[in-house]
């Protein structure tokens, strides 16, 4: 590999902001050598803040219903063949009390934009959560609000939240979300931090429509706001959306961006996602490979989880919850890695009293 490129490399890892064409060139460029030396020091800094540790999440989709129109999302509103569901506030904390009997700590609940669940229902649901497993952290991903609102779900005793900035072209952001702005999301997510939650942002790769300056952008991005979490994942088609016949996400890039994040924030908690078991059978191992230190098994009601399709054949193995926990230790283990159940909290976050 070019010596530029390696000074490149060093001088991220170091936490100096590179020049976006550079950037660009090092995400556009196939080259074995420099994917090793990518891979190589996302792993050795994910190793230097976090050890070999992943983080188990249990992941609770708690509605499909959204108001919003995302081109890309299966669960859109406009989607009249999706099968909606809601999980009522007794099915939600079910789900917990199995989780945290098989271990898990942290829960994420996640929903499209659903007006139903309102401010005073959230609240009581995260106020139960919190009453019944005290020591558990609460993480939402249910999309824009008021500051008012997030400020209420945080006082209730909400810990964290994941809202993807989809991507740091205004340009792309506003043809891919209708009636939506980036100026919007990126306001949310400051009002979010300045509260203080662990704020996670990020990305898809493959979004139609964007180009290597756009991923180059979003890095940039990432390195400026400094999130406590970064989510990336391939773009994957759904049947009903606009965006049907659009080509996947590359996974190799995708494993790519990943691995740059975790050098750019290296504090960063990166979940393998769910979208990379969907791309490859081993899409999780190739993200953790690549510095990611979360993975978020499924805790919803069997027979909803296939609802929660956000593109098509979604990764929703069949397992019940206590044996897809044995099933993915052993791959963690197998990998070269330790699972964690712990609350996993970003090691130098601490909620404001």
């Amino acid at each position: 590999m070019k010596e530029k490129l390696k000074d490149a490399l060093i001088g991220m890892g170091q936490g100096e902001p590179p020049d976006k064409d550079f950037l660009k060139t090092i995400i556009s460029l196939k080259d074995e050598e420099l994917s090793g030396a990518l891979m190589s020091m996302a792993d050795e800094k994910r190793r230097e803040h976090y050890g070999k540790k992943v983080y188990l999440r249990g992941l609770i989709e708690f509605s499909n219903f959204c108001l919003r129109n995302c081109k890309y999302c299966g669960i859109r509103g406009k989607n009249k063949n999706a099968e909606r569901y809601r999980l009522s506030k007794d099915e939600i904390i079910e789900c917990c009390k199995r989780g945290y009997e098989i271990g898990y700590r942290t829960f994420v609940l996640q929903s499209g934009e659903d007006c139903h669940f309102g401010d005073e229902t959230m609240v009581g649901i995260i106020e139960a959560i919190k009453t019944y497993f005290p020591d558990s952290a609460v993480t939402l991903s249910i999309g824009e609000k008021t500051e008012e609102t997030y400020r209420a779900y945080y006082e209730a005793g909400a810990d964290r939240y994941l809202l993807r900035h989809e991507t740091a072209s205004a340009e792309l952001y506003d043809e891919v979300h209708e009636g939506m702005h980036l100026e919007s999301r990126l306001e949310c997510l400051d009002s979010l931090k300045r509260i203080g939650y662990q704020i996670g942002a990020g990305f898809m790769v493959g979004l139609p429509g964007q180009t290597d300056y756009n991923l180059a952008e979003d890095l940039l991005l990432l390195m400026k706001m400094q999130p406590h979490m970064i989510g990336i994942g391939p773009f994957i088609p759904h049947a009903d959306t606009p965006f049907r016949d659009c080509p996947k996400g590359d996974l190799d890039k995708t494993v790519k961006m990943l691995a740059l994040a975790r050098i750019m924030v290296p504090k960063a908690l990166i979940p393998a996602t769910t979208a990379l078991g969907t791309a490859d059978s081993n899409g999780r191992e190739l993200g953790l490979a690549a510095g990611a230190n979360v993975l978020m098994p499924n805790l919803s009601p069997m027979e909803v989880r296939k609802k929660y399709a956000l593109y098509d054949n979604k990764l929703c193995t069949g397992e019940e919850s206590a044996s897809e926990k044995e099933i993915i230790g052993k791959r963690i283990e197998s990998a070269g890695y330790q699972l964690d159940m712990s609350r996993g909290d970003h090691i130098d976050w601490r909620k404001k009293q």
